[in-house]
């Protein structure tokens, strides 16, 4: 049996499961989530979104809206001891997963992350760019149809997640994009893709551009007054696309909390390994080999101009951060 066949066989009797993303939402976590509630209908099986956080991108806002997706903050639903969640584009125990009322039953996860052994169904696939790709897979094992609007939201994740199929891409990924393409509403899906920043985002490109910090191609911008997790994501892949720079670091005061966004294109170094050694004792982080994004959950304990140098050191000697040979 598959693996979705195994957890239907598991809820099947439930009335209802849950299906979690990782708090504040991206386009994959969303789009995963709506693919797999779409797949446990046609299986007999209902199912419910729900997050934490923020949806913060308006692009997000206008995929959910066009493609008539419903989801709910966790914390205004009900949830009681015995509900069962399947946690998406996330894994329990992560610190970007909330801890919901109920039982995590099942994690599917294209981060670099550890097994949960109290879960009893696990699906990790670090080598997949996007989470979308893994809940397109289990349509084409199960053989089952993938309608039009879940085409389009999968195609928007597995878009978003790898910029354009040029970051952490496998031929899984690829093969989901070219299927899909022929189900997908494109026309949609590129309006998406073209306008997701707004007006009110120019401030944030400007301060960026005059405050940016370029050290032996590190670029470095520390949003002193704020920008949201997403937005820094965005500003990560813009300066990423300057010929003379292979790396970045962002990190913005948030509240009473600093978050990260690293970007990396270099070959020698592992940009969530390098998040985590770096916050290690202060905060926490993960994600990929080219992308990560942590946060320090007390600002108090961010020392702004120290932590750019143990960046900086942390690069001059990156093989310290290389993944373990296979």
């Amino acid at each position: 049996m598959s693996f979705l066949s195994d957890i239907i066989q598991y809820v099947r009797h439930e009335p209802c499961v849950y299906i979690q993303t990782h708090s504040y939402p991206d386009h994959d976590a969303i789009a995963s989530a709506f693919g797999l509630q779409e797949l446990l209908a046609q299986c007999g099986v209902a199912a419910h979104i729900v997050y934490e956080g923020e949806i913060q991108r308006e692009s997000l806002h206008r995929m959910i809206s066009e493609l008539r997706i419903e989801v709910r903050k966790a914390s205004t639903v009900a949830l009681e001891e015995g509900n069962k969640i399947i946690i998406v584009d996330g894994c329990k125990g992560n610190k970007n997963v909330a801890e919901l009322v109920g039982e995590e039953i099942a994690v599917i996860d294209h981060h670099a992350v550890g097994v949960t052994e109290d879960v009893p169904f696990v699906d990790i696939r670090p080598d997949y760019g996007s989470c979308s790709s893994i809940i397109y897979s289990y349509y084409r094992e199960m053989d089952k149809v993938v309608p039009r609007n879940v085409a389009t939201a999968l195609m928007i994740g597995i878009n978003m997640d790898t910029s354009l199929l040029t970051r952490g891409v496998n031929q899984w990924d690829v093969e989901a994009y070219a299927n899909l393409y022929h189900i997908a509403d494109v026309r949609l899906q590129n309006t998406i893709l073209r306008n997701f920043i707004q007006t009110k985002d120019l401030s944030f490109y400007r301060f960026a551009l005059e405050h940016v910090e370029i050290t032996d191609g590190t670029a470095y911008c520390f949003f002193s007054d704020g920008c949201d997790q997403n937005l820094l994501g965005i500003l990560g892949d813009f300066f990423l696309a300057l010929r003379e720079v292979h790396f970045v670091v962002l990190c913005a005061r948030n509240n009473t909390a600093v978050n990260f966004s690293l970007r990396n294109e270099r070959d020698d170094c592992d940009a969530s390994r390098l998040l985590q050694d770096v916050l290690r004792g202060i905060g926490f982080g993960g994600g990929h080999r080219h992308m990560a994004g942590g946060v320090i959950p007390d600002v108090a304990r961010f020392n702004e101009p120290a932590l750019r140098e143990k960046f900086l050191d942390a690069l001059r000697r990156p093989q310290a951060h290389e993944p373990p040979p296979v």
